[in-house]
Parts: structure tokens; sequence; C-alpha cells
């Protein structure tokens, strides 16, 4: 590279190229490789639906602690956010300082593949992923081939491995649950 010019160093003297303040910092390249996202449009979506929830917070904060708009309101936000599974518990103290402060993050903790991780179907994030890919899980009745699908607090019941799975049958297999039919086959 060539020495730069006395005007282009007073130029850019000002400007600090390791910190944009568009990138917030390299958060979000972080967060998605933390949890091992590949579509950047996901970060996208769930930073918006933050913003959302701030701005809807901020409204409800701004009115009267009486009115019986915003506690119905106040009410469906932390219904609506607690079934998600974004929130830890529906009753606290401070309740709209708890939703303003919701991050990305908690919307990545309720994708399947961490799911997956935190109900120790699997050790390692990438291998929830694989798993959830090559068809090995399914929700209730239906197999989930994305590891973005978020998961609710009421369908975290029902995620099972596919019954054609090899890896369920490994595992009947490891807790001496195989079917004697099964077995043979």
């Amino acid at each position: 590279m060539r020495k730069l010019k006395y005007h282009e160093k007073k130029l850019l003297k000002k400007v600090n190229f390791l910190e944009w303040k568009k990138e917030d910092g390299h958060r979000e390249a972080f967060v998605m490789q933390r949890y091992h996202a590949t579509h950047r449009d996901d970060y996208k979506r769930y930073s918006g639906l933050c913003r959302m929830v701030q701005k809807l917070v901020n409204v409800l904060m701004k009115m009267d602690h009486n009115d019986p708009s915003r506690i119905q309101l106040t009410d469906l936000l932390l219904e609506k956010l607690y079934n998600i599974g974004v929130l830890p518990s529906k009753h606290n103290a401070d309740v709209l300082k708890v939703c303003e402060r919701i991050t990305v993050s908690s919307f990545f903790r309720r994708r399947l593949s961490t799911v997956l991780v935190r109900m120790k179907f699997c050790e390692h994030l990438k291998e929830a992923i694989t798993y959830i890919e090559q068809g090995h899980v399914r929700v209730g009745p239906e197999t989930v081939t994305d590891p973005a699908f978020l998961v609710t607090r009421n369908m975290e019941d029902f995620i099972t491995w596919v019954d054609s799975s090899k890896i369920k049958r490994k595992v009947q297999e490891y807790n001496d649950q195989l079917d004697d039919y099964d077995a043979m086959t």
C-alpha cells in the first residue's frame, strides 16, 4: 500500500475502521457463530421482533398504570412471550422492565437445535443441527428438517426421534428398551 498523503491522513484521523457503528461491535457475528446460525436473515428477524417488543413496552410504560387497556395489553404481551419461551416466568414484580430487556439470543435459545441440546438429545449444537437436517427429529407428528424451527413451551414435550431413525434404535438398545420384534429386524 502506498504512503498516505497529508490530506488523506487528516481525513482518516477521525475514522475508526475497526469498530463500525452499523455492526454494533460484531455482536451479530458472535451470536450467529455461538448458535451455529447459517442465515443472516434469522438474526435480522429476531432483532426486528426485539425492537417491536421494546417499542410496545415503551408505549405501555407511557400509559397510566391503572388504565384497563394497559393492563390487558400487558397481560397479552406477557402471555405471548411466556408461551414462546422467551420469558422465564409470567409473574414478576417489574414485568415491563423484563420484557424490555429481551435479546436476540433469547430467540436463538428457542430454536429446535438449541432445545435438543438442552434436553440432552445431543451433546453438541453442531451434532443437533446435523440430526435435524438429516430428518431424525420430529415435533409432534411432523418431521422437522429446519434447525431454525422455533419451539414453544407446549411443543417441548412432543420432541422425539423419528420412528425409523437409527439413533432411536441405538438409544433403545443402550437402555435395554428395544422390543424383541424390533431387535430381529
